[in-house]
């Protein structure tokens, strides 16, 4: 297994990644979820099928998140976008590539439009979860914990088995980052993918990304029995399937 490498922005910023690097090369690029890093199953699963297939990789941990610098907390839609697009810039340069966004990855991938607009082929979202610091966060938190992150700024929440420390400056940053009420007229392959037991992010949201795209070639694919993560094997060989069409539209 090809071993992950440091990219150094600063003396204090360094970021973790792994890629597969070709020159002229159409790139995956995957993008992963909060609090998630890049030693799980999707990324290493795109990896090996990008070196099979002779395509360029690229997957990294933001500002953090795995072993990547920084401190979780302090970070926020805003900086970890910024960090996709750094690292895009100074790893894929002028290629063009695929972007593939895991829950919060989609909202970072989304992001990524205004920057890369040209290059960006296609677009696949998995359990995609733009806007979520609001619609199944605030929105959804009682009167007390409102209360309660405004008085200490930082609480911890349990959602699907997980628990996530939640600041006030990364609920507030993520009303900076709406992107569901935005058009994309970029005309490409836009696939969203969702698993049906999602007891995480509702299948909805998948629905509410393909809106976004006006132009594209949409599809949704719900994942019958599927859970958020979608990392089985059966999953993961459903997401490869789904890539093919996309990768074969482009080359």
């Amino acid at each position: 297994m090809k071993k992950f490498r440091y990219l150094k922005f600063s003396n204090t910023k360094k970021l973790r990644y792994i890629d597969n690097f070709f020159r002229k090369r159409l790139y995956l690029i995957f993008l992963p979820g909060f609090m998630s890093d890049i030693e799980g199953k999707k990324p290493q699963t795109l990896l090996k099928f990008a070196k099979k297939n002779e395509l360029g990789f690229l997957s990294f941990e933001y500002s953090g998140h795995g072993k990547s610098s920084g401190i979780f907390t302090r970070g926020n839609i805003s900086v970890w976008s910024n960090d996709a697009k750094s690292v895009i810039k100074k790893i894929v340069k002028k290629n063009n590539f695929i972007l593939i966004g895991s829950s919060m990855g989609a909202w970072i991938a989304l992001n990524q439009f205004k920057y890369f607009k040209s290059q960006i082929k296609g677009f696949i979202g998995i359990g995609s979860a733009p806007e979520f610091l609001t619609r199944l966060m605030w929105n959804k938190f009682s009167s007390k914990t409102k209360r309660e992150l405004q008085k200490k700024r930082k609480i911890l929440i349990k959602n699907g088995g997980y628990e996530y420390p939640i600041t006030l400056q990364l609920i507030k940053d993520g009303r900076k980052n709406r992107v569901l009420h935005k058009k994309i007229n970029s005309q490409i392959n836009v696939t969203t993918i969702h698993g049906q037991k999602d007891d995480v992010v509702p299948v909805n949201f998948s629905r509410l990304v393909l809106k976004v795209f006006s132009k594209a070639k949409r599809k949704n694919v719900i994942i019958k029995n599927g859970d958020h993560s979608l990392s089985s094997q059966r999953h993961l060989k459903k997401i490869i399937k789904e890539l093919h069409p996309i990768i074969k539209n482009i080359i």
